[in-house]
């Protein structure tokens, strides 16, 4: 294992993205056992990317424009619902005390749509792992999937320190209306603002 994949790696999954912002919402939402339930969604949601990459599906979705604007803009369409949901103090980004439990199966569900949405990732995955595994190498296909599951326990942990953090400081932010108030339309915006991020993108 290399330490220039696992510093790229790190530099990828820490910077803050959809993810990232739905494993924070959940931890300030619901503590710390929401939060990991969160990010284990959206580890989940790299696998299907994953198996695109080495099966070559990455390609055709390159090659096909339709194919990639499709699935771009079922991203978009979520993430602004999830910024719709967030403002009206429902799902999961509700920042209530009070509120009964959202099942885990929901949680996770939701982070899956987060990052199955992400033509992108797809495209990340396609030129990312091949930088890092010999063509000439015999066991290519054992390596890249070593270095897949690097990359999503990777996802995990950051994640899931994000969102324990996040449950950490949830009683300072649960007791201040203000700052729930404020915290609810920054996650908003977020949302909006990844949204015309991957509207804007292109392949």
């Amino acid at each position: 294992m290399s330490i220039e994949f696992l510093a790229t790696t790190l530099i990828i999954v820490a910077t803050p993205g959809t993810g990232v912002i739905y494993t924070l919402a959940a931890g300030l939402s619901r503590g710390a056992r929401a939060s990991v339930i969160a990010a284990v969604g959206c580890t989940l949601g790299i696998i299907p990317h994953m198996v695109a990459a080495l099966t070559g599906l990455a390609a055709v979705l390159y090659a096909s424009a339709l194919a990639f604007e499709t699935l771009k803009f079922l991203g978009v369409a979520y993430l602004l619902y999830m910024a719709w949901a967030t403002l009206r103090e429902k799902g999961a980004l509700g920042v209530e005390e009070d509120r009964a439990p959202r099942s885990a199966l929901k949680v996770i569900v939701s982070g899956i749509l987060i990052n199955i949405l992400n033509p992108k990732l797809t495209i990340f995955f396609f030129a990312f792992l091949p930088q890092f595994v010999s063509a000439d190498d015999a066991s290519a296909l054992p390596r890249m999937l070593e270095l897949s599951g690097v990359f999503m326990a990777v996802t995990f942990i950051v994640f899931a320190a994000y969102g324990v953090f996040a449950a950490a400081v949830r009683n300072h932010v649960i007791s201040r209306p203000r700052v729930m108030t404020w915290m609810r339309r920054a996650f908003a915006g977020s949302f909006v603002a990844l949204s015309a991020r991957l509207a804007l993108t292109d392949r």
